[in-house]
């Protein structure tokens, strides 16, 4: 148990060093959250409501199917 969970957190720790680097390097790449058609944007006075739901939906399904091909190939 203690290894898969060292596992883990070295693959997270990994993910989170890709997504600084290319946040710090290539903002670009990142720019399409929060403005696909369905993602909520409402602002009123000093008031600012978000919620990316188009993008969180996307995302979701793309990690989705990246960790199913990922247990795939484990399984074989």
């Amino acid at each position: 148990m203690k290894n898969n969970m060292g596992k883990w957190l070295i693959i997270a720790g990994l993910v989170i060093v890709v997504m600084g680097l290319i946040l710090q390097f290539a903002p670009s790449l990142l720019k399409w959250i929060g403005h696909l058609p369905g993602d909520i944007n409402i602002r009123k006075g000093n008031t600012r409501i978000f919620f990316p739901v188009t993008s969180l939906i996307l995302i979701s399904v793309v990690l989705t199917i990246i960790v199913n091909i990922i247990r795939y190939f484990r399984n074989l």
